[in-house]
């Protein structure tokens, strides 16, 4: 798998990002560089199917497969910046593979952000693909439908979307298995969010069309682990870290770094 990093020169704690369905780790160059400029180093890959990783575009077996990755890219981080406070952030489906993750594997961290997870599909992901998934995965497990994201729904800043557009390796499919695994992944996550163990700060766009807020507030709900917390920013979409307001945003989640740091001490 293809791996990136933003290394400062003192390293103050580490963050591991979990990118979001169809894209890839390189669409974070500014919260990479922004974070590693406040003491933070940060690491991130390209999940398998996606960017410069191996594997079918768009195409999971299992769902387990991600945690699987994400546990072992995790670890890799941790040995090469041993001691410091660590943070899973995740992103629209990679915001569900990390409360999954810490829901199902209870991981040792510092704590967990979520920015618009996939918890509640919005009908931009369209209900009759996500019925033909469920009942048709099984058969035909790598077949391919189309699904393209309009870039007008990620921010509502137009060159993010056009910018999105342009991306060569961002695609517009995703396997009836994938689609069977996420729906799956997403019911299981926030019925069992009492499970997330660790202190979570979730965060969505109030505008958002492809994964609703109704998710996000859903899981709120289950996690009761102190320190946790929960933001809707009313007229952003889905993409919060690439709207205007993104440095707030930015300023949201190093503050709450350092009170889960200080709470620690």
């Amino acid at each position: 798998m293809f791996r990136r990093a933003w290394i400062p020169g003192e390293a103050q704690r580490l963050l591991v990002l979990v990118h979001g369905f169809a894209e890839h780790s390189g669409r974070y160059e500014d919260l990479g560089a922004w974070f590693a400029r406040r003491g933070c180093v940060v690491h991130a890959f390209d999940q398998q199917g996606h960017g410069r990783s191996d594997g079918q575009r768009g195409y999971v077996d299992r769902f387990n497969e991600f945690l699987d990755d994400l546990a072992s890219f995790l670890e890799l981080a941790k040995s090469e910046h041993p001691g410091l406070p660590t943070y899973v952030v995740g992103h629209s489906m990679g915001g569900l593979i990390s409360a999954a993750f810490a829901q199902r594997r209870q991981p040792l961290l510092a704590g967990l952000v979520l920015s618009g997870p996939l918890l509640h599909p919005g009908d931009e992901i369209g209900g009759v693909k996500r019925a033909l998934a469920r009942a048709a995965s099984r058969l035909l497990p790598r077949f391919q439908l189309s699904q393209p994201i309009d870039g007008a729904t990620l921010s509502t800043d137009p060159q993010v979307g056009v910018l999105y557009a342009a991306d060569p390796l961002v695609f517009s499919t995703i396997t009836l298995s994938l689609g069977r695994e996420l729906l799956d992944a997403a019911d299981r996550t926030v019925s069992g969010g009492a499970d997330i163990r660790v202190p979570t700060l979730m965060l969505h766009g109030g505008d958002d069309r492809l994964c609703l807020p109704s998710g996000t507030e859903a899981l709120r709900q289950q996690v009761v682990t102190s320190g946790s917390e929960m933001e809707i920013y009313p007229g952003l979409r889905h993409e919060i870290f690439n709207e205007p307001e993104h440095e707030k945003i930015f300023e949201r989640v190093l503050g709450w770094f350092e009170a889960r740091e200080e709470a620690a001490a």
